[in-house]
Formats: structure tokens, sequence, C-alpha cells
């Protein structure tokens, strides 16, 4: 009887140790690889743009002599429309943008177009568009780029003498245009940014015409420089990210 527990002591282990030796090795399972989201900045996009800027502008009145130069400020609204491609890290478009425009200045002139002089002369643009490429880097979903191109600007010129337009006239300019950008992509297709452009315009001459019982008419030379910065909304359609293992 003081061997029965020993033998069932006995007979408990052996079962435990087979059961163990019939179990499977558990299986080794390998992490899975880091998937790195790289936002794509290929395709085409839509946008509203607006701000403020500034066009530096000077007036000779042709065979009189100058009248000085003013500053036209106010602020843009408008919008965009273009492509881009990506390839790594550059990327590359093109862009085609029309904004409206409330720019306006003057400053007092001895001419003035009027031959009594002691007015003033002013300037505004109402409308400009750009048509650009661009060359840009991009760290994942941030874009810095450059864009360079043509532009065109609505420009009118008033002449005023004692609180009234004597002479007036309108233009559209054609120049060329700068800038730079950075853009952030803060969702799936939707970027925002910034960007500073600069429209230089070359010297023209333009008739002014006269106002019934006003001024004599005459020609301008007109010498004109534009400056703005705007902030940029845009949509793109297209695929936001792809996968890179």
């Amino acid at each position: 009887m003081k061997k029965l527990p020993l033998a069932i002591a006995i007979l408990a282990m052996s079962a435990s140790s087979a059961f163990s030796a019939d179990l499977a090795a558990r299986p080794y399972t390998k992490a899975p690889p880091m998937i790195a989201a790289i936002y794509d900045w290929s395709g085409f996009y839509i946008g509203i743009n607006g701000g403020g800027g500034s066009a530096h502008t000077c007036w000779d009145l042709v065979g009189f002599g100058a009248e000085g130069c003013h500053n036209s400020t106010g602020g843009t609204v408008g919008g965009q429309v273009g492509y881009r491609w990506q390839s790594a890290n550059w990327v590359f478009g093109l862009e085609g943008q029309g904004n409206w425009a409330d720019f306006s200045g003057s400053n007092t002139t001895p001419i003035g177009g009027n031959p009594l002089g002691g007015g003033s002369i002013r300037t505004r643009i109402d409308a400009f568009g750009l048509i650009t490429g661009q060359v840009g880097y991009a760290w994942n979903n941030v874009l810095i780029y450059a864009k360079g191109g043509a532009a065109v600007v609505s420009d009118k010129y008033d002449a005023i003498f004692a609180g009234a337009v004597v002479d007036t006239a309108k233009a559209t300019r054609w120049g060329g245009t700068v800038g730079a950008g950075l853009e952030f992509g803060f969702a799936p297709n939707w970027s925002v940014g910034v960007e500073y452009d600069h429209i230089f315009l070359d010297s023209h001459d333009t008739a002014l015409t006269a106002v019934p019982g006003g001024g004599a008419g005459g020609t301008i030379h007109v010498r004109q420089d534009v400056d703005m910065g705007l902030v940029r909304l845009n949509y793109r359609f297209g695929g936001p990210v792809i996968a890179k293992y």
C-alpha cells in the first residue's frame, strides 16, 4: 500500500511529459515592415486665393515732363487651375491664375493733366492674370517652389484737377512675373499655402482722353511694377498618398 502513491506520481509525470512532447512548437511571426506614407503632388488641381498688393507707378506727361510716382495698394481675390507631376522629390507644374483687384493710389503733380497744373494723377489696377511654370522640391506633404512666366494687368489712369477727373485712359499691359511659394498638404487632396509674386511691366505710352468739359488729353509714359502676397487653397484630383516600403 505504501508503494501505490509513488506509482501514481510516476504515472502522472510520464503522462505530462508525453503530452508536452505532442504539443507543436510556437510559430515565429515576423513583424510587418514599416510603411512610410508619401504625399503625391501629381495631378490636376483647382483653387482660390486672396491677399494684397502694391503697384509702384511713375508717370511722365510727354512734352511736359515728369508727373511723379505713387504706390497703388489694395486687396485681391481670384482663382487658379493647374497640373503638377512629381519625380522623386522634385515637382514640376503649369498654372493659370486670374484675379480681381482693387489697387489704387495717387500723387500730386505740377502738371496734373491740365495746363493750369496743380492737380493729381491716379492709377488703378482692377484685374490681372498669370500664366506660369513651376519647379519645386517636396518633403512628403510640404512643398516649396519657384514660378515664372507671363503676366497681364488691367490698368486705369486718371488725371484729376479741382477734385474732378479731367483726363482718363485704360490699358491692358503685358509683362513677366516671378514668384515663390510654400504649400502644405493638410488632408487628402487638400493643400494650403502662401505665395509671393512680382510682376514687372515694360514702360509704355498711353493716350489720355479728355473728359467733356475737362482736360486737354495728351500722352503719358508709364513705368510700373507690382508686388503681391497671397494665401492659396487648392483641391487636387487624384490619389493623395502612395505607400513606400
